[in-house]
């Protein structure tokens, strides 16, 4: 994406936000194609990830050191894997959070509670949502698969935090 002047319109349309969000739940995946652990409360290492989630020490970059979904997505998943409703465990995200556009996250720094983020990429998804949830449970999630973001400040993250956008 191409960097926008700050006194551009534009600039100004995508740095609004109604609200701030809110923490739902919170996830751990601790080794692969094992089912996630809901915590109240985990760890957020700087640069690094959650403790105790896998991806803190794979990878190196930080870039996904923590995944976030957003909660009015998840009943669009549902519908459109055919299911009535849809845990956030199955999606294999960090976080689900509310009341805000993570797509507007995408190259921006957001506070979620103590901890300072920056969205790095939308989160797509993998192979795994097909035996998650049924066939075409892959397309079921696309555009609805979230954001990856990097720690830049650590701290601990607890379901009820506030998720607001910096300036």
């Amino acid at each position: 994406m191409a960097t926008l002047s700050p006194d551009s319109e534009l600039y100004r349309l995508m740095s609004q936000f109604p609200r701030s969000g809110r923490v739902q739940w919170i996830g751990l995946r601790p080794a692969r194609e094992v089912d996630m652990v809901p915590v109240d409360a985990v760890a957020a290492v700087a640069g690094k990830g959650l403790d105790g989630d896998r991806y803190m020490l794979k990878d190196s970059s930080g870039k996904r050191g923590v995944t976030l979904i957003q909660a009015e997505h998840l009943p669009a998943i549902a519908v459109l894997s055919g299911r009535d409703d849809v845990p956030p465990a199955l999606l294999r995200r960090n976080l689900v959070v509310a009341g805000v556009p993570l797509v507007a996250f995408k190259g921006r720094r957001f506070r979620i509670g103590e901890v300072l983020l920056e969205g790095t990429d939308e989160c797509d998804p993998c192979s795994r949502m097909e035996a998650a949830l049924g066939v075409g449970g892959y397309n079921a999630m696309r555009g609805h698969g979230g954001l990856c973001a990097r720690i830049l400040e650590g701290g601990t993250l607890r379901i009820g935090d506030e998720v607001t956008a910096m300036p």
